[in-house]
C-alpha cells in the first residue's frame, strides 16, 4: 500500500512533537466515508526488551466474512522517548512500515489507542489517519482523559466520554458484563460510525478483532525475535 509522505520529522523534542500535534489536529475530519468500510486494518505495537526497537503489526480483517485477509509486521528503531500523550511518535514509524507492506488498501484503520479522546485531541488514531489519509478509529482499552457514567451492562451499551464540556468519545460495552472500551474519532469518520464499527468488529471478545489479532501478532513476533527475554 502506498502511504503519502510524512509531513514532519520524527526526531523531535517533546515540545516540537506537541507543536506537530496541534498543527495536524486542525486537519482531522469527522465526516464519515461515503461507503461503509469493510476491510479494517487493526494496528498494534510492542517494544523490544531493551526498548530500542518498536515491533508493529497490521491485521486486515473483513467485517462481512469475519476473516483475516492479510497480516504484516515490521520493526523500526525507537527514536523518541516515552512521554504520555506522545505515543504515536514512538510507534507510528513502525506502524507505517507495516501498513506499507499490505498488498490491499484498508477501508479504515483501527488503532489500539485514542483518537480525539486525547488532551490535544490528537491521539495515535488521529495521527495515523492523517498520515495514511484513511478513515481511522481509536479503540483504547483504558481511558486517558475525560469522565463518563457507567454504561449499562448489556452488549452495545454506551456512555458519552466528556472532557471540558465536550463529548470526545464513548465508553462502549462490547460484551455483556465486561469492562467498556473507549472509542473515539481518529479521522474521516463520525463518532456513531466509529462505535458501530467497533461493535461489529467485537463479536466474541472485549477487544475488537482487528486490534486483538494485531496484539497477538506483535506478541508472537516479539517472542520469536527475542526468545527467552
Amino acid at each position: 500500500m502506498k502511504v503519502p509522505p510524512v509531513p514532519h520529522r520524527w526526531r523531535l523534542s517533546p515540545r516540537g512533537a506537541i507543536t506537530v500535534q496541534r498543527r495536524l489536529a486542525r486537519l482531522v475530519s469527522a465526516t464519515p466515508p461515503a461507503i461503509p468500510p469493510r476491510l479494517i486494518a487493526g494496528l498494534d505495537a510492542a517494544f523490544s526488551p531493551d526498548g530500542r526497537q518498536c515491533i508493529a503489526g497490521a491485521v486486515l480483517w473483513d467485517i462481512e466474512s469475519r476473516v483475516v485477509v492479510e497480516r504484516q509486521v515490521a520493526h523500526r528503531p525507537v527514536s523518541f522517548p516515552y512521554v504520555p500523550g506522545l505515543l504515536s511518535f514512538r510507534e507510528a514509524p513502525a506502524l507505517l512500515a507495516a501498513i506499507r507492506k499490505l498488498r490491499r488498501t484498508p477501508d479504515a484503520l483501527m488503532c489500539d489507542g485514542q483518537g480525539l479522546a486525547h488532551p490535544r485531541r490528537f491521539g495515535i488514531a488521529c495521527h495515523m489517519g492523517i498520515l495514511c489519509d484513511l478513515p481511522a478509529i481509536g479503540c483504547a482499552k483504558s481511558r486517558l482523559i475525560g469522565e463518563h457514567a457507567p454504561p449499562r451492562p448489556r452488549r452495545g451499551s454506551t456512555a458519552p466520554l466528556r472532557d471540558r464540556g465536550a463529548i470526545i468519545g464513548v465508553a462502549l460495552r462490547t460484551q455483556t458484563g465486561v469492562r467498556p472500551i473507549y472509542v473515539s474519532i481518529g479521522h474521516r469518520t463520525d463518532l456513531g460510525g466509529a462505535v458501530a464499527i467497533a461493535l461489529v468488529c467485537a463479536p466474541r471478545h472485549r477487544v475488537p478483532e482487528p486490534t486483538r489479532l494485531a496484539d497477538l501478532l506483535v506478541a508472537a513476533t516479539k517472542r520469536a525475535m527475542f526468545p527467552g527475554a
